[in-house]
């Protein structure tokens, strides 16, 4: 990675880790930015993967920042991104969160039900602040396709029914602490055919047009979502980014020229992030059962739980190398399990390699998104792994791994023996 040997950082940092390679995060985002329409600004989805780094490298790309939780919060502000840069969604905000938006002063509080819209104004009003900019979450009425997970046309708890939306106009106009300055849509996630995410945006901007319309309010924000996927998987092919771009230029640039002061955002973070990650895990034991090799490694779905094939109906590989024999031809076909006690810690099953050894390492690849921040890293106690940041050339540590103590260290050891 960068000229920089995985076994190098094995050997000072141990394993399992995830690292990074900076130069594939700044020209992913540079080659998506290069191509979309002018105006369109990218916001980093920080649940995609939340490293402090990894978003203060993004914000240095010109990337700003879509968090979901007050820490997510802190750390896009700790990462340098502008506050101007940065909004705040998710269907279960609290008072707390809803507090820290306003005392930010982010670009926008992305609300997901009318409730909400009501306890932000209360926020706001006790602040002595306002008007605080909102976004209000659609669930449009229309189905997308060629999604992963789709999000419209069904019942969801993210965002309010448009229908819901467009009958508000009273009740949110009374409302004297909070200022309605557009709209925002996510449609599904994991689109490989450019032509549906161009379809979805056209139609968001439409449906945002109407609303704003129709409730008596200017557009000065859309978030038409994004949802980019990456191809994970044999027989899958990456999204045509140059034709998302030449198909995304004539909606956007019409939406802009009849609201030349609305601010158009598109938001990604597996997209951003997947690409540059690999996870890298020790091979301890290699094993035979019942004619199916195994290999039980240091790491497994603990720290990269979507190797499991979460949201799919047949679990399908990552690409996966053995690091310690590159360019050689597979031997056989290995299934690799992490050290978890349950069956379903298997992070690639059955796959073509070369021939794998005790002490071998073994890449993950594609890891760059919902590993540790989507994975459950408390199971058995093995903690979290450490993560690595190769930049220019160097290896930098960006999170320690998770030590004994720090796991203990929150715990209390109750005084069980006292008489009450």
């Amino acid at each position: 990675m960068q000229g920089v040997p995985v076994g190098d950082i094995a050997e000072k940092y141990g394993t399992p880790f995830f690292v990074y390679d900076s130069q594939v995060l700044a020209d992913t985002f540079h080659g998506l930015d290069e191509v979309l329409p002018s105006g369109v600004d990218i916001l980093f989805s920080l649940k995609a993967n939340p490293n402090i780094s990894v978003c203060s490298f993004l914000g240095r790309q010109g990337a700003g920042a879509e968090v979901s939780s007050a820490v997510e919060l802190m750390t896009a502000l700790r990462a340098g991104i502008d506050p101007d840069d940065i909004i705040f969604l998710g269907p279960g905000k609290t008072e707390a969160d809803l507090s820290a938006c306003v005392a930010t002063g982010i670009h926008a509080v992305v609300c997901e039900s009318l409730p909400e819209v009501r306890l932000l104004d209360e926020v706001a009003a006790a602040a002595g602040a306002g008007p605080v900019p909102v976004l209000l979450r659609v669930n449009p009425g229309f189905t997308s396709k060629g999604s992963g997970l789709s999000m419209g046309g069904k019942p969801r708890q993210f965002g309010m029914d448009e229908d819901v939306v467009r009958a508000a106009g009273d009740e949110l106009g009374a409302l004297r602490h909070i200022e309605v300055k557009g709209f925002h849509a996510y449609m599904g996630t994991r689109f490989l055919n450019h032509q549906d995410v161009v379809d979805n945006t056209a139609r968001i901007l439409a449906m945002a047009e109407h609303l704003a319309k129709d409730l008596g309010v200017p557009l000065r924000t859309v978030d038409f979502g994004g949802g980019l996927g990456v191809a994970y998987f044999e027989n899958e092919s990456g999204i045509d980014i140059a034709g998302l771009g030449d198909g995304m230029r004539d909606p956007v640039a019409g939406f802009r020229d009849r609201h030349p002061e609305c601010r158009v955002i598109m938001e990604l973070g597996r997209f951003l992030t997947a690409d540059a990650g690999t996870y890298v895990t020790r091979a301890l034991y290699v094993k035979e059962s019942m004619g199916e090799t195994f290999v039980i490694a240091d790491g497994g779905t603990n720290h990269h739980m979507a190797a499991v094939g979460i949201g799919s109906f047949v679990k399908r590989n990552f690409p996966i190398r053995n690091l310690d024999r590159p360019g050689a031809p597979p031997d056989g076909t290995y299934t690799v399990t992490g050290p978890l006690c349950t069956p379903n810690d298997t992070v690639v099953k059955k796959a073509k390699l070369p021939e794998v050894r005790p002490g071998d390492l073994l890449g993950i690849e594609r890891s760059g998104a919902y590993g540790p921040t989507a994975s459950p890293g408390l199971f058995l106690s093995h903690g979290y792994p450490a993560e690595i940041l190769v930049h220019r050339g160097r290896p930098l540590l960006v999170r320690e791994r998770d030590t004994p103590e720090d796991l203990l260290a929150p715990q209390r050891l109750a005084p069980l023996d006292e008489t009450p």
